[in-house]
């Protein structure tokens, strides 16, 4: 075995489905410019349907004369929408909502990564574990570090092959292991964070831009209870696939050639700063969650409503600002556990250190504010067509006309995310796509804005690993080369094929299981949904 990798012939990666699909998946734009052609796409289509006169009777909207109000397509190249587009410009793009609630989460989780918070804490975890649970352990922290943001990918997964390969095991599926955490288990999370934030957001802005009348608010815990319970189904998944799919398949693993010379220095034990700063941020993140229980129910009660629930309404109408508050919250949360870890660890000297620790996050956010711009104005054009709440009613018509139940309902939409991700990588992108058909869609059909959302996640999350599309799929491809030269990215797409088919049949289970049964989605989030009666 050499240490240097042959480079990869054009055959290897072309031949087959998943090379149609990497051919397919480079010819497409930038999701900037996707969005652009969408824009241009959806004129067209609003002229044509409102030269037809296409409608649909608004479920809860009523005419003067007590009929059903329609909604008519409307032209987006209307006096009326060209004006608007180009005189509400910036408040369509700053009152975008998942960009207010993206921006004040990542000003407190850009600290705590850059401070080296997020790293330090998965070595902490992952290092400490005993052999035998050396998998589970590898999969719960991957899976948790999705909070972390890029820390997951870049820390995580070349110190799991590190660990493997100490205890004698082959270090692939250490990587294997943790990139089925880290990405495919993108939407599993013991706590609500950042892609929460995100795509409750977009939820959001898909349920006003409908028109529908409803009593729901944006909740960033509305999926907690389910994202812990795929967090429970994905674990057991990865251990099986991982120690009786995969690396049976590897084979024994030998070392060879200079293959140490080729990694950092991830494994190294913490310092004593560094241990230091971890105890230090446990305070930190001890005195946020103290102050927060203390608004929440302490005499004065600020985050929460004091007037009590209306009659009627369920219990967690009146913990409202109390959900709404867990951005701010998470926000406060990371950047306390970062300060005290960077000052206890000397990578924060002084507040300057902080302010500019806070400024770079925001740097790192310059493609997703264009991405936003995009998103935001094909969002509100479709909104002002029309066409998103006439496409919806029309769609929820038929799928009552088909009979079909729900819970197949919802399963074929979680297929059909999953196979929209092996063609448009960005999370944020996709939804912004799907979601002002499918969150009213699904709420015409009685199901909830936080059901509608945990059903994309279970599609977007398992077939990211499969995807060469996705941004990290090469850097996952370096960190094999590492410890096997000459790992191609066909080796990489099949050795993590079985974790995709194996997450995403679960995850299909879980989530047409859960619908059926009509669990809590999450702190009160219903799954069953009623829309206010017409006025």
């Amino acid at each position: 075995m050499t240490d240097t990798a042959p480079t990869p012939q054009p055959t290897d990666v072309q031949k087959g489905f998943l090379g149609w699909v990497e051919r397919t998946g480079n010819k497409l734009p930038d999701p900037v410019f996707i969005f652009f052609y969408l824009i241009v796409f959806l004129m067209i289509v609003s002229i044509i349907s409102k030269l037809f006169g296409v409608s649909a009777a608004h479920p809860t909207q009523m005419a003067k004369d007590g009929s059903a109000a329609m909604i008519t397509s409307q032209s987006l190249i209307s006096s009326e929408n060209i004006q608007k587009l180009w005189v509400e410009m910036p408040k369509t793009f700053t009152h975008f909502h998942p960009l207010g609630y993206v921006l004040v989460v990542m000003l407190g989780a850009g600290v705590a990564e850059r401070a080296g918070l997020f790293a330090a804490g998965i070595r902490r975890a992952v290092k400490g574990a005993p052999l035998f649970l050396m998998t589970p352990v590898v999969a719960l922290v991957a899976m948790l570090s999705n909070h972390a943001a890029d820390a997951g990918y870049v820390v995580m997964i070349p110190l799991a092959a590190i660990i493997f390969a100490s205890a004698g095991r082959h270090p692939l599926a250490g990587i294997a292991a943790a990139f089925a955490g880290v990405s495919g288990g993108f939407s599993a999370n013991i706590a609500p964070g950042q892609l929460d934030a995100l795509l409750f957001g977009i939820t959001e802005a898909s349920v006003e831009a409908s028109g529908l009348e409803s009593a729901w608010s944006m909740n960033i815990a509305g999926n907690w209870y389910f994202i812990a319970a795929l967090l429970l189904i994905y674990l057991p998944v990865i251990w099986f696939v991982t120690d009786k799919v995969i690396e049976p398949r590897l084979g024994k693993w030998t070392p060879a050639g200079d293959y140490a010379d080729n990694y950092g220095d991830e494994d190294k034990p913490l310092s004593a700063g560094e241990r230091k700063g971890l105890r230090h941020a446990g305070l930190a993140i001890l005195a946020v969650c103290a102050l927060w229980a203390t608004m929440t129910f302490a005499p004065g009660t600020p985050l929460l409503a004091d007037e009590g629930a209306p009659a009627g309404q369920p219990w967690y109408v009146t913990a409202t600002p109390f959900f709404r508050s867990l951005v701010a919250g998470f926000m406060i949360l990371f950047l306390a556990a970062g300060w005290a870890y960077g000052r206890a660890a000397g990578t924060i000297k002084d507040h300057r250190d902080l302010v500019g620790m806070m400024s770079e996050s925001m740097k790192d956010l310059g493609y997703y504010l264009v991405l936003a711009f995009a998103a935001a104005h094909f969002v509100a054009m479709f909104n002002w067509s029309n066409l998103g709440i006439i496409s919806a009613i029309h769609g929820a018509d038929a799928i009552q006309s088909s009979g079909l139940p729900l819970w197949i309902v919802i399963g074929l939409i979680v297929l059909f995310s999953a196979l929209l991700n092996l063609f448009v990588g960005s999370s944020s992108a996709k939804w912004a796509l799907l979601a002002p058909v499918l969150v009213p869609m699904l709420m015409l059909l009685g199901l909830s804005p936080e059901a509608a959302t945990a059903a994309y996640r279970v599609g977007d999350g398992a077939t990211n690993i499969i995807t060469p599309l996705m941004v990290y799929f090469p850097l996952i491809l370096v960190f094999a080369r590492r410890w096997q030269p000459g790992f191609g990215l066909g080796s990489l797409t099949a050795m993590m094929i079985p974790y995709s088919v194996w997450m995403l049949v679960t995850g299909v289970i879980l989530m047409m299981v859960w619908i059926g049964l009509g669990i809590d989605l999450g702190t009160g989030a219903p799954v069953a949904f009623e829309l206010s009666p017409p006025a």
